[in-house]
């Protein structure tokens, strides 16, 4: 019967090279069969914990199997009772004993991840240095660094039929509301795909159906981040092998108000606040306005800059129109290409296309430098986001609200307005407003999530949208 056992593994791992099969005599009439895959086995660790210890209870004359568990100082030690667990054990670093019909995995993972560094898209001057890595036992770690605390409860899943990635699903139980986390753990469970092998096809799952280009659930690589969303209440989702965490539910204020916010003076933050506000809208609709303003609503504008709009435009071959989307074009096309590019590069190629092509194209007549103006304010206003997909969806609008402009002016950017509202009023992030606390909400709430309160005592309260319980967060010294 072991013959049979150890053959079907084999057979199993046909062709595998680094498949490693050892035939160990523990007496005359007992044989131990051990596997492991050596890429993701420490080779030092099967020798250290397996090999050296069975060897030794050969010669102290041990010869029951289940010794071996209170034996061996491995970190985990569990016996198997189906034969198609051993695929999943030793894909995972697990090495798997065998004697006759009984079967031991033993943990001996090799260390192949890499080190914590700092965060490479959510940079900032003040606040944690650290950031996610692609180990999810690593991101637990730097979460639970930051929480201490018993009530800090995880739910565990296999995703994937042939990757069979784990995922975990992080909360704090006396705070976060229960039905939210059935409801995430149930729509992760449906997931039946081939493959998963990165938090952001998760989000893309747990976003459905909703069609928008915004992004509904906060995608973040800083410990920080996600150790305060677990504290508001929210949910969040470990992926193994991605360094980002999602959290969720994630509303619109989460993706232009960084945590860095919360370690400096409410005064100075406050004003960047109101900033990155204004930068959002800015980056949607100035080329828009201008577009608007010149060739549909001349009269909004001063009689002098007009005439020098006309002046500067007089030897352009193309409509303002035309005009603007090809400069637009451009300077996606250097954006994706500063992304793509190495980063000794990428400063490289952004000064050649910004400088010099668009000084060349105004020598050239065929652009004007109002427009090179416009587009500049355009992307300027755009890098003061981080989150790739809030970019996309203001790129998205901003095309929108250029078509508009061109075809109906003013009145045509209060129609595309108009749709933009009723598109955000209508988002929904695991079943919670995402426009929330504007739609629905108060003042008061409004207040709370768009500026921070001049005294840190004054922000006593969690949330009550996402905690159902423990809604005082700071209690007021007398």
């Amino acid at each position: 019967m072991d013959n049979q056992l150890v053959k079907h593994i084999q057979k199993k791992f046909a062709s595998c090279e680094d498949f490693i099969v050892k035939e160990i005599p523990l007496s005359k009439t007992m044989n131990l069969t051990v596997f492991y895959l050596e890429s993701v086995s420490s080779s030092n660790l099967v020798h250290d914990f397996i090999l050296q210890n069975i060897s030794l209870l050969r010669d102290l004359g041990v010869h029951n199997f289940r010794d071996l568990n209170g034996s061996i100082p491995a970190p985990h030690c569990i016996f198997l009772s189906k034969v198609e667990e051993v695929e999943f054990y030793l894909t995972n670093g697990f090495t798997i004993v065998i004697k006759g019909q009984e079967i031991l995995a033993l943990e001996t993972r090799a260390d192949i991840h890499r080190s914590v560094s700092e965060p490479s898209t959510e940079q900032s001057i003040v606040g944690p240095k650290d950031a996610f890595t692609e180990s999810i036992q690593i991101n637990l770690g730097l979460i639970k660094r930051r929480i201490k605390t018993s009530s800090l409860k995880s739910k565990s899943l296999f995703i994937g039929r042939k990757t069979k990635t784990l995922v975990q699903l992080i909360y704090l139980d006396d705070v976060c509301d229960s039905s939210l986390v059935e409801k995430i753990y149930l729509k992760l469970n449906q997931i039946d795909v081939d493959s998963i092998l990165d938090s952001g096809q998760i989000s893309e799952y747990l976003s459905r159906p909703q069609k928008t280009p915004f992004p509904t659930i906060l995608k973040s690589e800083r410990p920080d981040q996600i150790a305060s969303s677990i504290l508001n209440g929210k949910v969040a989702i470990l992926v193994d092998t991605s360094p980002f965490v999602l959290a969720l539910p994630s509303f619109f204020g989460d993706f232009i108000n960084p945590i860095t916010d919360q370690y400096d003076k409410g005064f100075n933050v406050n004003f960047l606040k109101v900033i990155r506000l204004f930068c959002f809208f800015f980056t949607m609709m100035i080329p828009a306005l201008y577009i608007a303003l010149i060739n549909y609503n001349e009269e909004t504008i001063p009689t002098s800059l007009l005439l020098n709009f006309s002046i500067q435009r007089s030897d352009i071959p193309f409509p303002s129109v035309v005009e603007a989307f090809l400069l637009l074009f451009v300077y996606e096309i250097l954006r994706e290409s500063d992304i793509r590019s190495p980063s000794p590069y990428g400063s490289a190629i952004s000064i050649l296309g910004a400088l010099v092509l668009g000084d060349a194209a105004v020598s050239a007549g065929f652009v004007s430098p109002i427009m090179i103006i416009v587009v500049a304010l355009t992307f300027i206003t755009s890098l003061v986001f981080t989150e790739q997909e809030l970019i996309s969806a203001a790129r998205f609008f901003r095309i929108l609200f250029l078509l508009s402009a061109s075809l109906f002016g003013l009145y045509g950017i209060w129609l595309t307005f108009i749709y933009f509202c009723i598109h955000m009023f209508e988002l929904q992030s695991m079943g919670y407003p995402y426009f929330y606390p504007i739609v629905p909400g108060g003042f008061k709430e409004m207040i709370q999530q768009f500026l921070q309160p001049q005294d840190i005592t004054h922000n006593r309260f969690r949330n009550p949208l996402l905690a159902k319980k423990n809604l005082i967060k700071q209690r007021r010294k007398p």
